[in-house]
């Protein structure tokens, strides 16, 4: 484990209930975390993820965003397979250099990109046919976590992950609109995504509401399916014979998904089998990700320009 923040924790708890591994190390460059987060997992605990090496066969990677190619590449490099916090990377070059590095040291690269493993978008994706409209809302109260990243790379990228594995493809057209409240960077966006054959995706993420609220409603011919993350519940309802409206049941089996992700890592590292989320859909996310930054400095721009000129034109 590299990484001992609040996430990184959550994984030194999940790791202990695991019978598939055993828990080696803890690493964090703040050394009194690092011992604090071993003794949670009972376990070693250092201050270099150079120190992993030949002790451990495989690493979850929850660093800060900025270090994730660079401590990624050299855990890679030394023959470990990586599970690497969500988003992959601060940029599309960072995030490439690390697939590329996997793919040339044979190891395994998974991304956590957790609600891949939410029980109740797994059903959701067992009953997915044709998706042509989503409505999607992640909202949170503010946390000092995660604020060297906006809250499209923080919140919204799960969705993102979700929309593009739902669909197949990539958007054709982004618009977005976002704003920073209480840290400079973004803090609350709306975006519309479009894809080819007509699919819209309508998302919003907000770190700073008042209430928590995850989820999720798609539209395909003749069904409207809602997903509630957060309950993993999952509610279908169909058009029958053209006139009556009828309820789906759509059976969930309830399970924490950061152990299904851990699960599905294990798995993959001990089969050599391709992981659940690969570097390159993680990539697709982080691509789709940046563009929905760059609408949203575009559209601030073009505001800013409309205040100024609305205020020359009152002197």
């Amino acid at each position: 484990m590299v990484g001992a923040g609040s996430f990184g924790r959550n994984h030194v708890r999940v790791c202990r209930q695991l019978e598939q591994s055993e828990l080696i190390a803890v690493v964090d460059a703040d050394p009194q975390r690092a011992e604090d987060a071993a003794a949670q997992g009972g376990c070693l605990a250092f201050t270099d993820a150079a120190e992993l090496t030949g002790k451990v066969d495989a690493v979850i990677l929850a660093t800060p965003t900025t270090t994730h190619a660079e401590i990624g590449c050299r855990l890679l490099e030394a023959g470990i397979d990586v599970l690497v916090e969500k988003p992959i990377a601060a940029d599309l070059d960072s995030a490439r250099q690390l697939d590329r590095t996997a793919e040339r040291c044979g190891r395994i690269l998974q991304v956590g990109h957790l609600e891949r493993f939410n029980p109740a978008v797994q059903a959701l994706q067992r009953i997915v046919r044709l998706p042509l409209f989503f409505e999607i809302h992640r909202l949170s109260l503010f946390s000092p976590r995660s604020l060297d990243v906006d809250v499209v790379l923080d919140l919204m990228i799960h969705d993102i992950d979700i929309v593009l594995a739902l669909t197949g493809l990539m958007p054709e057209e982004i618009r977005a609109a976002g704003i920073s409240i209480l840290s400079p960077k973004v803090d609350i966006a709306n975006v519309r995504l479009a894809f080819a054959g007509g699919c819209i995706a309508n998302l919003t993420a907000s770190r700073v509401s008042t209430e928590r609220v995850r989820k999720i409603r798609m539209f395909q011919p003749t069904q409207y399916v809602s997903v509630d993350y957060a309950r993993q519940d999952v509610q279908a309802f169909s058009i029958h014979d053209g006139r009556e409206i009828g309820f789906d049941p759509v059976p969930v089996v309830k399970n924490e998904p950061l152990k299904l992700e851990l699960e599905s890592f294990l798995e993959s590292v001990a089969t050599r089998r391709r992981p659940a989320v690969t570097g390159e859909d993680a990539t697709r996310a982080l691509e789709v990700a940046l563009g929905i930054l760059d609408s949203i400095e575009e559209h601030s721009r073009i505001v800013a320009e409309s205040i100024q000129q609305a205020g020359n034109r009152r002197q």
